[in-house]
This record gives structure tokens, C-alpha cells and sequence, in this order.
């Protein structure tokens, strides 16, 4: 198999951010890609294969986004090593750079710096529809003539020109020197030259230096890459020494390696810019200059943004509710099946009890879990989400936040791991660390069934409540305060523990674009396998555990023998069938929950009480919470497993077990669970640090204890006494 892969061509798709890389990337693969991470980091690592005339089957791989090769953090470290084949990863034997026409000075400092590896090239000049939009025209035979590569025109949202790409990428894999430039356009200073000659002599032998101008180009990239605040942690101390050391001198001598190779590109780049560039606006403002003239504007872009979310969470309860009744229905007929079909027992019990009633309660909630990735898709794609970043930039500067933390925070609405992974893309560890301290406040997908669970149960939908009811208000409630405790946890910290400058704000806004279906559905369904998976394991070995620990040990000989002579009187009364399935089904549910307050997880939950009991909770509560600490979703798990043993056949679904929770009593025969009471958990399991996957990924990006376990001490503590304040002041005021 290796050997196989060594003989199929490598090509690297590269390019800035938002040049629609991704779109491309589906285009010309289809469905023929999977997704792994690169070597010796979590960075998620698409790979997939596509049929080239004269080619056969080639492997396609996408480069993490990147505006420069000259990086000083891990991830974009990553877009060097790809595109040069530093180990551990194989050289390209092409790299397609994706440019945006819109952008296409920006766009060209990288296309050169690649050029400069004589790597060979195609360039693919995309979003060429929109540039009428623009006020542009770009001669696309020009800039090939200029940058001595292939240039394809296209638009890889409408699909138009992939087959001249294909056979662009064809022809120069057949002939390597089609796509290598001609001339250097690096200014040949003295100085310069000596300082790269020194570096050269230190770069390392296993990296794959090639000919002259590789080593020139490596050597280039390690000058203004390198310095005591990077993150390359692959650098030997050797090659760090030399830059440092060169560096020193240029400082001293009152140079500017950096400047002097940045100014040179971008000189290049603006003397042959009228050759291929030419502007055909007539005055009129573009369409996203139009739209931003509302969406950025201080106080209308603000209203928009609260609009926009609150028809976002609104739609969670109203379009996923016939979705929800389908997959509900099929797990109470899951549960009928095997009830039937196996004889009573400790099998049947564990089938039906722990692990349907279980994990299909969890499994409920995908509908709106898929839907939520769904809008965020939409959002990402059409460019608006930059804008958020934008608009929210001048907030977070006046909370010693960096703007650009924003998306990390509205992806942490999708899941808090691969928020705290996208920090990466942040230039001040400062910020990134500032920024992992807080993305677990934001309200994942995984508090969406808990919310759910506990609103739909405790808050019932008005009559006649118009475009926004109970529910869904309070649902945009729970994200609008979960946001704003992050903010000002933010703010907090920023001015005591994380101090340090802001790094002003430095951001693309894309074009607006009409979102591509495709791909936007592409990554729900990937989040959504995610999903899938975590309930397959995380949440499938709790509720087994869960279970274990709830129906063990059985109640005693006696009083089984108990129950099973009342059960005998009710059945010998000769009652009207009815009267005496309802009798029968009282008597079960009673010894349903004696076997839990006797279990062992009824043990736990008891000597837990007095640490819950301020905030209003029981120990099934207390079961719940112990259970989320492994997932949030395993609350809704338990509380399945908890209510789910002593129901009826017809009653496995989550209707059933918000009816009853809602109908639960206490020994003193108040409701165990109360408005207040819901209020008081949803404040909890907003604050709560309860995701061990989120510690271990922080763990892991801090390369250090102190910071996850700061983050889960400081996130309960605030979780309790949140919680406690909601509780006792809700019953000073007599909301109890």
C-alpha cells in the first residue's frame, strides 16, 4: 500500500483564507475525501482523489488557509511544511493556489512566495463571477504571462471552468517545467544575499531542500519566520541561532530584513498590476459594500446580529419538532420491539431500560443538533460571520479581547473543542489563551438537549404567544447569557490573570456570497458524525455505567416478596381492567423508586444533596450532574435511564420523561422540579465546566495542568453560586 501511494501523484490545493479553497476542494473531489489530522498535531488534515487525464488517480490534499509561508505559530507552520514537504510530510508534486479575484493583490504575495519554492504551480483565479460586482476585469493570459504559470479562470460555487483546472493540473504534472516560473523577482542586496547564504548552510538535511533556489526559498522563509516569540517548536537550535544571530546584526546596522523582502513582493506585484488588472467600476458602490453599509454599522449591525440569532434559536424548537416526533417514535418502537421479543430479565432490563432509553434520549435531540450546524454552516459561507468578528471587535476591545476571538466564540455554539483548536489562528499566545478561557461559556450543542429537556418540561409554550414564545425567548435568553458571561469573564481576566497588549484587529471581509448547499451540508453532516460517534461511546459507556449503578444492588428478598404480594391482592380483587392496569402500573413506579433511592447511585446522589440542596436540586439531580461531567448530553442519559425503568410500554419517548419529571414529588410532596428549580439548572449547566474532552483539548494547547484545571475550578465555582443566587432569590422573592 505505501508503495502504491508513493507512485500517485501529491497535490496541495493552497490559499488565503476565504477564497472559497474548501468549495474547490469539494468540487473536485466529490465524495471521495476523508479527514484525519496531520502528523503530530490535532489540525484537521481533508484529504481525497480525483481522476486526471494522463494522470489516473491523484491524491488531493487541503493546505490549511494561510495570507504567508512566514509564520510564527504551529498551525500556520503547517502551510510551509505541506507546500515544501518538510518532514513528516511528502513534497507536492503540484500545488494549485486558489486566489479571489476580488483580492487579488493581497492574494498574489502568497502565489509568489510559493513560486519562490519552484514547486510547480497552477494558479486557480476563482470567484471570477463577482468581479463585475467589483468594478474589475483581470486578464487572466497576462498574469500567466507574467507569473510564468498556469492561471485558470473559474467559479468553483457555480462550477464553471473545473475541466479547464483538470486539464490544466494534467498537463502540468505530465510536464513539471509548465508550471515553474521563470525569473527571480527578489532584489539582489549584498546584505541580503549574506544573510541568506549564512542560513542556508544551517538548514537541515532531512528537509527537502532541492536545488538552489529552494534553499534560497527555505532560507527566505526561516529569515522572517523566526524569532523568540514564535511557536516552532521543530526548528533546530542550530538554524535558530543563525537567524537570531543575523537578525541582531540587520538590527544593529538599522535594517529591516522583514520590510526589505515585503516591500520588494508587493513593488513587484504593483508594477505589473496594470498589465492584468484593469477597474470598470463607474462610481457605483459594490453590493457588499451596500449590505455592510447596514450590517457594519454601529447600532443597525448590532440589531441585525440580535435578529439574526434570535430567529436562529427560535427555528430550533419550531423546524426540528416533526423531526424530533420521528425519531422519537422510532425509539419507542425500538424499545416495544425488544421489550417483546426478549423474555424478562437482566438483558431485557439493560437493553430497554439503560441502553435505548438511555442513548435515545440523547439521540432525540440530533434533529436540532443538525440544524444548529446547519444555520452556523450558512452563516460561515455567505462571509457574514467575518462581519460578526468585525462588529464584535469593537465590544471585545473594550474587554481586553482581540475581535478575531469572536468566531472562535460563535463556533464554540457548535461544540467548544474545535473552538479552542481555532484559536491557533491567533497571533498573541496572550489572546489565544485569553480566548480558550472563556469558549467553553458559550453554549455548545451539547447544553441543547439539557435545555431542551428542561424548558419543554418546565415552560410550557403560551397560547396565543405570537412570533416569540416561552420557549424559544428563553432559549435565546440561555445563549444571549451565556455570551455575556463570557464577555465579562473576559474582561475579568484579561485585567488580572491573562494580562498583556491587544494586537489590533487585522481581518478580510469577504465578499457576500450565496452559501453552497453542498458543502454547508457536508460539514453538518460531519459535526453531526461527530455527534453520532461521541453518543456511540462516551455516552453509550456512562449510561452503561449509569445503569450498573442504578438498577444494583436489588432491593432485598423481603421486600421484592413485598411488592410481589400486593401486586397478587390488586390482580385477585376481580377489578375492572383498567382500574387494575393503573393500579399495577403505581405499584411498579413505587418500586421503581425505592430500587433507585436504594441503588448505588441513589447512595451517591444522597450524600451529594447537601452540596445541591442551596441550589434547589435532589439527588436524582445530583445523579444527573455527576453523569455530566464526562458529557453534558449524559444528563438527559440519566435522567432517560433514571425515569425510564418504571414506565409503561407505550411511554418511551421524551414526552414521557418530561411528564415525569414535571410530575416527580418529593417526600414532603412538593415538585422536585418547579420553574425556579429549572431556572436554577439552566443557569448551572451554562456555567458549569462539565466537558472533560474540552480540559484535555486546552491541556493539550497550553501544553500545561495549571490552565484546565483553572478552567474547571473558576467555571463550577461560578456555575454554584450563580446557580445559588437564581435559587435563593427566586424564593426570597416568592417565585418558589
Amino acid at each position: 500500500m505505501g508503495s502504491a501511494l508513493a507512485t500517485t501523484p501529491l497535490v496541495a490545493l493552497a490559499g488565503n483564507p476565504n477564497t472559497g479553497k474548501t468549495t474547490l476542494f469539494n468540487r473536485l473531489t466529490g465524495s471521495d475525501q476523508r479527514v484525519g489530522n496531520y502528523p503530530g498535531v490535532t489540525v484537521d488534515r481533508h484529504q481525497g482523489h480525483l481522476e486526471l487525464d494522463g494522470q489516473g488517480s491523484v491524491r488531493l490534499m487541503d493546505v490549511p488557509g494561510s495570507y504567508s509561508l512566514s509564520a510564527r505559530s504551529p498551525e500556520e507552520h503547517l502551510a510551509i511544511q505541506a507546500i515544501c514537504g518538510l518532514p513528516p510530510l511528502e513534497p507536492p508534486d503540484l500545488v494549485v493556489v486558489v486566489v479571489d479575484a476580488t483580492q487579488l493583490t493581497r492574494n498574489l504575495y502568497l502565489v509568489l512566495q510559493i513560486l519562490e519554492t519552484r514547486t510547480p504551480v497552477v494558479i486557480a483565479l476563482n470567484m471570477v463571477d463577482m468581479l463585475a460586482d467589483a468594478g474589475e476585469e483581470i486578464d487572466a493570459r497576462a498574469l500567466s504571462e507574467q507569473l510564468g504559470v498556469p492561471v485558470v479562470r473559474l467559479s468553483a460555487r457555480k462550477g464553471e471552468g473545473i475541466g479547464e483546472l483538470r486539464k490544466a493540473m494534467g498537463e502540468v504534472l505530465s510536464h513539471p517545467r509548465r508550471g515553474t516560473p521563470g525569473p527571480r523577482w527578489m532584489p539582489e542586496d549584498p546584505i541580503l544575499v549574506s544573510d541568506l547564504e549564512a542560513i542556508e548552510e544551517e538548514l537541515p538535511d532531512d528537509w527537502n531542500t532541492g536545488g538552489e533556489d529552494r534553499r534560497r526559498a527555505l532560507a527566505l522563509w526561516a529569515l522572517l519566520s523566526i524569532d523568540p516569540g514564535d511557536e516552532l517548536h521543530e526548528v533546530p537550535q542550530g538554524l535558530r541561532d543563525v537567524v537570531g544571530r543575523r537578525r541582531r546584526l540587520a538590527k544593529a546596522a538599522g535594517r529591516d530584513p522583514d520590510l526589505e523582502v515585503i516591500r520588494a513582493r508587493y513593488a513587484w506585484i504593483e508594477e505589473r498590476l496594470v498589465a492584468f488588472k484593469h477597474t470598470t467600476r463607474t462610481g457605483r458602490a459594490s453590493r457588499s459594500e451596500r449590505v455592510d453599509s447596514v450590517l457594519l454599522h454601529p447600532v443597525f449591525g448590532f440589531l441585525c446580529f440580535l435578529l439574526i440569532m434570535g430567529v436562529l434559536f427560535q427555528t430550533l424548537f419550531t423546524w426540528s419538532t416533526p423531526l424530533i416526533d420521528v425519531v422519537d417514535s422510532g425509539i419507542t418502537a425500538l424499545g416495544r420491539l425488544v421489550r417483546g421479543a426478549l423474555p424478562e430479565g437482566i438483558l431485557r432490563d439493560f437493553l430497554t431500560q439503560g441502553l435505548i432509553s438511555g442513548v435515545g434520549s440523547v439521540l432525540v435531540f440530533l434533529p436540532q443538533i443538525l440544524l444548529l450546524f446547519l444555520i452556523l454552516g450558512v452563516m460561515e459561507d455567505s462571509g457574514y460571520m467575518s462581519r460578526v468578528a468585525f462588529l464584535m471587535d469593537r465590544v471585545m476591545k473594550l474587554l481586553g479581547l482581540h475581535g478575531r476571538a469572536f468566531v472562535p466564540m460563535l463556533s464554540g455554539l457548535a461544540c467548544a473543542i474545535p473552538a479552542v483548536m481555532a484559536t491557533r489562528t491567533m497571533e498573541s499566545r496572550r489572546d489565544r489563551l485569553l480566548t480558550m478561557m472563556v469558549v467553553p461559556l458559550m453554549t455548545c450543542s451539547a447544553r441543547l438537549p439539557v435545555y431542551t429537556l428542561i424548558i419543554g418540561a418546565l415552560f410550557p409554550v403560551a397560547a396565543n404567544a405570537g412570533l416569540i414564545d416561552v420557549q424559544g425567548g428563553l432559549l435565546v435568553g440561555m445563549y444571549l447569557f451565556g455570551t455575556l458571561v463570557a464577555l465579562i469573564s473576559a474582561a475579568v481576566l484579561s485585567r488580572t490573570l491573562i494580562k498583556g497588549p491587544r494586537i489590533p484587529l487585522i481581518l478580510e471581509l469577504p465578499p457576500y456570497r450565496m452559501p453552497q448547499l453542498g458543502t454547508v451540508l457536508r460539514m453538518m453532516w460531519q459535526k453531526g458524525k461527530v455527534f453520532m460517534s461521541e453518543a456511540g461511546t462516551v455516552i453509550l459507556a456512562c449510561t452503561v455505567v449509569l445503569w450498573v449503578l442504578l438498577d444494583f444492588p436489588h432491593l432485598d428478598a423481603e421486600t421484592q416478596a413485598s411488592y410481589a404480594a400486593r401486586a397478587t391482592v390488586i390482580e385477585a380483587r376481580a377489578l375492572d381492567p383498567q382500574q387494575e392496569r393503573s393500579l399495577l402500573a403505581e405499584l411498579r413506579n413505587e418500586r421503581w423508586a425505592d430500587q433507585r433511592r436504594s441503588s448505588w447511585a441513589g447512595q451517591i446522589g444522597h450524600a451529594m444533596e447537601p452540596a445541591i440542596a442551596p441550589l434547589g436540586f435532589d439527588w436524582k439531580i445530583g445523579v444527573g450532574l455527576l453523569g455530566s461531567f464526562a458529557a453534558r448530553e449524559v444528563f438527559v442519559a440519566t435522567m432517560g435511564v433514571v425515569y425510564g425503568t418504571g414506565a409503561d410500554d407505550d411511554e418511551q419517548s421524551i414526552s414521557s420523561l418530561r411528564a415525569k419529571m414535571t410530575s416527580d414529588l418529593r417526600e414532603d410532596g412538593r415538585h422536585v422540579y418547579t420553574p425556579l428549580v429549572g431556572l436554577s439548572l439552566l443557569v448551572f449547566f451554562a456555567l458549569a465546566c462539565q466537558c472533560l474532552s474540552t480540559v484535555a483539548v486546552v491541556k493539550r494547547e497550553t501544553a500545561s495542568w495549571r490552565w484546565p484545571i483553572f478552567l474547571l475550578v473558576y467555571m463550577n465555582i461560578l456555575a454554584w453560586i450563580a446557580s445559588f443566587m437564581v435559587y435563593q432569590g427566586g424564593k426570597l422573592l416568592g417565585f418558589e
